[in-house]
Parts: C-alpha cells; structure tokens; sequence
C-alpha cells in the first residue's frame, strides 16, 4: 500500500509541475510580442492550450534526458560560463520542444526562447521545490537526483538489505568567523527590537538560529582554538588538511633563493605548499580515506576535488568532480536562481557600500571596481556550487567531506567584523548548514557534524588611513628610497614604455598594489573558475630596493641584496635608523628580526624594549605582553622558518578594543596576532572526545580531527558497495 501511495505522490507531483510549465508557457504567449502557440489567423483556446501543453511536457522531457549529458559533456568550461551556457543550451531545447509539438502553428525567435526557458526552468522548480518541502519522499528524490543516485526499486531494496554503516563526518569550514562572532550570533537576536528587549526567542530568534538550537540542546559543544602567528586561510587550513603548516610565514612571502613572491591563493603556489606539507615526516592527508574537498585550498588527500585552488591548475579527472559543478548544473533551474541571487547580491553591495559612504562610516576602505562581482561570486556562486557538493557526497555515502564557505571573510574585510552586512552573511550561511544537516536524514549513512573556522577577524582602521603613509611607503623612505606614491601608481599602468630594471620594479609594485586593494581568498578563486591565467610572480628584484609586503596586520620586509636571513647588525649597517623607526611607530607593536647575538632573534618594541626569543629575557616592557597568551610560542614558532622574512612587522593592537591596523586596505583583517583573529573557533558533536585545552595551531586542530575520524568508529570507510573513487 505504502508503495502505491508513493506512486500516486510521484504522479501528482509530476502532474502539477506540468501543470505550471504549461500555465506559464500560455502566460508568456500572451505577453511577449515575439511568441506566439497560434497561427497567423488564430486558433481557438483549446488548441492553444494543447500546444502549451505538449510544449511544457516536451521541455521537461528533454530537460531530463538530454540535459544531464550535455552538462557532462561541458565539464571542462569554466564555471561561470557553463552557468552562462546554461541559458543558451536550455533556449535551444525549448526551440526543439515546440518544433516537437505536432501541428505546430505558433512562432518563437531565439532570443526569446532563451527567456522562456529561463522562466519556465525557474516557475517549474519553484513548484518542484514547494511540493517537496510538504512530501518527505519528493524531498528525498530530488537530493538524490543531486547526487546522481538511481531511486528505482532495486536501488531502494539494496539500500534497506545493507548493513549499518559507521557514521560519516561533514567538515564545515565557516571561513573567518571567529569564536566571539559566532557566539554573539548564537546569542544575540537577529534583529534589534523595536521597543525593549525581544519578549520571547520565538518573537525574534537568534542570528544562527540553527546552530544556536545545537548549543541549547546540547548536541554540540563550542571550543575556541587559537590560530599560529600567520592567523590566515593559507596556514591554518594547510596545517587543518595536511598536519604540517611548516615555513608558511604569511598569506604572502618572498623566497630569496628563487627570487619569487610566493602567494597562498595562486593555484600553482598552493600546489607547490601541498606538496611541501606532504613531504613532511608524519604529515597525513585528513580526507585520505575515501574523502571530499569542497571549496578549499587545499585537497587534504581527497579522492574528489571541485574548486580546489591548489588543483585548479590540472584538468584531469580528479578536478572534474561528478558531485560538483554536473551535480549543481545538472538542474538548469540552478543557473536561473544562481543568477538571480548573484544579481541581487551585486545590487545589494553596491547600495550598502553608497550608504557607508554618504553616512560618512569609518573606518571605510573602498569597494568599487571589480569587487562587488567577487564579493556576490563569493557568497552566492561558490556558496551555492560548495553547498550542492557537499549533498552529493553525503547522499553519496561518501565517509569525511570538508567544505569551505568563504562568504563572511570576503564581506567582513570591507564592510566590517560586525557590520549589518556581515551579519546578514551569518544569516545565509546559518540556512546553508539547516539545508546541509536535513539532507543528512536521507543519506545512506548517519553523519556527525563538525563545524570550525580557520581563524577570526579583527577590526580597525588600515595603517595607511591612520598614519597617512603605507607600510612600504615607510620602509622606502627609512632607507632613502622614493616611497612611489601617485606618480609610481600611474606609471604602473604604462609598463610596456618601462626599461628591463623599471619593469621589474613596476612588477613589484604592481603586486603591492594588488595586495593593498585585494587580499582575499575568493578573487583568486574566482579567476580560477573562470581559468584566467596566474599572474606571473615578480622575479630578480633590484638589489637595492627592500620587497615589503603585507599580510593582514602582519608586514613582511626583505633585503634580496643581503644573503640568507639578513641580522638586526647587517641591517643597521645597511639602512641605519630603519629598526628604530619602525619599532618605535605607533602603529607597529613589534619587530622581531635575527641577530649576532648568541641568544639568536629578538622582538623588538618602542622605547628599547627587547624580547628575546630563545631565552625569555625581557628588556624594559614587554613588547608581547599586549597580544596575549601564546604570543611568545606562535612568535617563536615562526622565528624558526626557512622563509621568514628580515624584518616581521605586527602592527599594534589596542588591548581593550582588540583594534589593529591592517597593512592592506581592509578594515576586517588577519594575518597576525591582535584582536579576534586569533581566535577561532571548533563546534562538535558533545558524543566526541573533548579537545584539550588550550587548544593551539592549526597542526593541533589536525591531530584532534584526525583522532575523532579515527578513535570513535575506526578508519573511515566507504560505504559497502560503492567505490570510493566513484
């Protein structure tokens, strides 16, 4: 009986979706000039609602057949354009329906076929979706047709006669939410009452909603985990995948022995820092055991990749993952509501950041050019496609899944830690993870979620807004350079008239520039899904010009004039008073550089004071005392790094607002020690073991995950019968 009475959902399901595209197919007949389902002469409204009819039936039955293996045959576009031929293919195949219809007496030109289809694909899956959410049984079929699971009878039986299967861990990456953001967002309402406090949780829920209701049942727990000294995506998530995050100084850094700036998101560096962390003695892929990596990075071992920076560069099978951009495109209604919130998302920032702008809000960092298409590709695009993967893989069976959803961190660093913008952020990825964990119940498997992000973000005004001159523009003029300013800002754009020496200054500077007006994670992703060619690193700098680069609040300075880590004596000789400067501006806490002495480095801050490194010795007041406890380790830790840079330059961090000054132009940073960045935060299932506290580096986070895939249900498996490379 159950059986029959699923058929007869699936029937009337089917039936009323029909209904619709054939309602809206007659609907746009009437309103657009250049459709017609009549002759010339016109027919009566019965045989203008046939032809509705066959043509809406047609459609779908060519969207269901046709339109799986057309995507799959596109897998290697890039993905905005697949998204853009979307609308193109699935125009074409609403030409061929009504060509299909018999007796056919109506007109469509092609342009407006492809707007036809678009809305019929959007009115269809609107009731497709609004049915589905009142029928636990459609709901199950349209996530499996996501995974690219057979639903037939067979199917079903070999699925109810398996075995239990130990649970499956999903890994959800809230890219820089900090601990305290996110326990203001748990807590916190969604909005300010209107008068008073809010009476009732249900007259105005929290932010989070979802993870908010984890917490009060005790479901999960929340632990802060504090970051190393390079507080960024690159070396936490690095350390999070791969248990080693060794020699990755900053987001960015120059290698003096191949004369390159290396950059964490350029897909070819990512490579090479895999690779790096692979080689390590004891380093171990996390996702090695049948797993998925979904937006990140890096692959963590995994099987499956899509949108993986550090494989962006291949075009094997490996980077054509079923489960990511076939499963999400698969749907063209997909690239319609894609499309549709990428729009608004666009909309949205260009009138948040004009309103920023005439309330006079500071600090403000600017937000034209390119930036609101990266920011809405960030928060709708790459959300929407992570988000589609990570169901498939679930609904796969498959056994560890880390997904990376890089939304807030792009909207925080240039709109704010804790601005209205950021918050709505919050908001969406709150419905994500709902969206995520209700799939779970229709999974093959039970499956545990953990939920972490891979450092915070802190607030302040930029270094360059506050003091009027950049960190570079610092450091050139200390040594008795031409600090660039507006005059090198506009030779930057007239390269092909600069000499062999100038050109690769202007390289360099040109990288600065990039880091001053970018330094998020997602324009670099971006360029990758649209395979935009790697800009070319600068190489052979001048000799006697210093590279300054900046992290977040962190700066990098090097001497390529000067072999090997250059010492505090060689760089007094060398550029007498630069050290002084630095350490005693207001706006850098601390300077940690090599020395002759035998007690090895030395933190240096205003006023004299020295911390040495090795020995604890501590000169006047302590320069590290205003970042906290593990300062002096996570300082430490990097003094030990091939690549650190000569001079390490954190700027200062107000103790009591945890405000910071970042060397790029975001008034939302990270990179270095100060404020909230250094403090993440991990969100786990209460039945796990609790990680020990304090919980510290990314390379600690690796051995706690790794431990909980491990100890609590033995190796992570695939589920029986299906093949993990599947």
């Amino acid at each position: 009986m159950e059986r029959w009475q699923a058929a007869g959902r699936a029937l009337l399901h089917m039936l009323v979706v029909w209904a619709v595209g054939t309602v809206t197919i007659a609907v746009l007949a009437g309103i657009l000039p250049d459709f017609r389902l009549q002759s010339a002469d016109g027919d009566d409204f019965t045989r203008i609602g046939a032809a509705a009819a066959l043509a809406a039936g047609a459609f779908g039955l060519l969207n269901a057949l046709v339109w799986p293996l057309l995507v799959r045959a596109l897998l290697l576009v890039p993905a905005i354009v697949l998204a853009l031929l979307v609308y193109l293919l699935n125009g074409v195949m609403l030409l061929l329906a009504v060509r299909l219809v018999p007796d056919w007496r109506g007109e469509i030109d092609p342009p407006t076929a492809v707007l036809i289809a678009a809305v019929v694909s959007a009115a269809c899956s609107a009731a497709s979706g609004t049915l589905a959410l009142r029928d636990d049984e459609a709901y199950r079929r349209r996530l499996a047709r996501m995974a690219g699971r057979r639903t037939g009878r067979r199917a079903r039986r070999g699925a109810d006669a398996a075995a239990p299967q130990p649970p499956g861990t999903v890994f959800l990456q809230l890219d820089g939410v900090g601990h305290d953001v996110l326990l203001r967002a748990v807590r916190d309402p969604a909005r300010a009452p209107v008068r008073g406090p809010a009476r009732a949780d249900r007259d105005n829920p929290p932010l989070m909603p979802t993870l908010a209701s984890w917490l009060a049942g005790g479901t999960h727990r929340l632990v802060p985990w504090r970051t190393d000294w390079s507080s960024q995506t690159g070396a936490s998530q690095l350390g999070i995948l791969h248990g080693s995050n060794f020699d990755v100084p900053a987001f960015r850094w120059y290698e003096k022995e191949t004369g390159r700036i290396v950059v964490c998101n350029s897909p070819s560096d990512a490579a090479e820092l895999e690779r790096r962390a692979r080689s390590r003695p004891g380093a171990r892929g996390l996702l090695e055991e049948d797993g998925a990596s979904r937006g990140n990075l890096f692959g963590g071992g995994a099987s499956q990749l899509a949108l993986v920076l550090s494989a962006a560069a291949r075009r094997d099978r490996r980077t054509r993952s079923r489960h990511g951009y076939f499963a999400y495109f698969s749907d063209p209604a997909h690239a319609v509501r894609t499309t549709g919130s990428f729009l608004a998302e666009v909309v949205r920032e260009v009138r948040q950041s004009t309103r920023a702008r005439l309330r006079g809000d500071r600090p403000r960092v600017p937000r034209g050019g390119l930036y609101p298409l990266v920011r809405a590709f960030a928060t709708v695009v790459e959300r929407d496609v992570v988000v589609a993967a990570v169901l498939g893989d679930m609904l796969a069976g498959r056994s560890t899944v880390y997904a990376d959803l890089v939304a807030y961190d792009e909207v925080a660093h240039h709109s704010g830690v804790d601005s209205e913008d950021a918050r709505q952020v919050l908001a969406r990825l709150d419905r994500s993870i709902r969206l995520i964990a209700r799939a779970a119940e229709y999974a093959p498997r039970p499956y545990r979620f953990v939920l972490l992000s891979d450092h915070g973000q802190s607030h302040g005004e930029t270094f360059a807004a506050r003091y009027g001159v950049s960190l570079r523009e610092l450091v050139l003029s200390c040594c008795g350079l031409p600090a660039g300013g507006r005059r090198a800002r506009h030779r930057r754009h007239r390269p092909a008239r600069l000499t062999a020496r100038d050109r690769t200054e202007y390289e360099i500077e040109a990288e600065a520039a990039r880091e001053e007006i970018a330094g998020a994670e997602a324009r670099e992703a971006a360029r990758a899904a649209l395979h935009r060619p790697e800009r070319a690193p600068a190489v052979h700098p001048p000799a006697d010009r210093p590279i300054v680069l900046g992290s977040g609040n962190l700066g990098l300075v090097s001497f390529p004039d000067i072999p090997g880590r250059a010492t505090r004596e060689q760089i007094e000789r060398a550029h007498p008073g630069l050290l002084g400067v630095l350490a005693g501006h207001p706006g850098v806490g601390f300077l940690l550089v090599a020395t002759e002495d035998e007690r090895g480095s030395v933190v240096l801050g205003a006023g004299g004071a020295e911390h040495w490194i090795a020995t604890g010795e501590v000169v006047g007041k302590d320069p590290l005392a205003p970042f906290g406890e593990g300062a002096v380790e996570a300082v430490r830790r990097t003094d030990a790094f091939p690549h650190v840079a000569d001079i390490m330059v954190n700027s200062a961090c107000d103790p009591l607002t945890g405000e910071v000054h970042a060397f790029e132009a975001q008034i939302g940073s990270h990179g270095g020690l100060g404020g909230g960045q250094s403090r993440a935060f991990l969100l786990h299932p209460a039945d796990l073991p609790a990680p020990p506290r304090p919980l510290a580096g990314a390379e600690a986070v690796h051995t706690v995950l790794r431990g909980w895939l491990e100890e609590s249900v033995g190796p992570q498996v695939p589920v029986a019968g299906r093949n993990p490379a599947a």
